[in-house]
């Protein structure tokens, strides 16, 4: 009896060990939250450039591809509970927002290319 005893407590004590706290997890989250909410912030200013030009131009829609991809990302990372897969897709979210803001200033030049002709 006192074997299984051990061994319950040793198994508790086993899964029990590690737990993370609510302070704990928020002060590890809420600074990557403003990275996102930042992000987003980007993505939406992005979107609504590449809308106003208007242009079917392939660089236009690689901007609103890249543009999604960001946003999908950011909100994929607002919804996970990892730490350390949540820090990969905000780095992941932060390099298709940079993708998507070149091809909005690819696209911004040759719609402005264009008009010019």
């Amino acid at each position: 009896m006192k074997k299984y005893l051990f061994l319950l407590l040793a198994f508790v004590l086993l899964f029990s060990y590690g737990c993370a706290t609510k302070d704990y997890v928020k002060q590890q989250i809420d600074p990557l939250v403003d990275r996102i909410s930042k992000l987003e912030a980007r993505v939406s200013a992005i979107e609504a450039k590449v809308s106003a030009l208007e242009a079917k131009s392939a660089e236009i829609n690689d901007a609103k591809k890249a543009a999604a991809e960001a946003k999908a990302l950011a909100l994929e990372a607002k919804k996970c509970c990892d730490m350390d897969k949540f820090e990969a897709l905000v780095k992941r979210a932060e390099e298709a927002a940079k993708r998507a803001e070149e091809a909005a200033a690819k696209a911004k030049k040759a719609f402005e290319l264009q008009q010019k002709k």
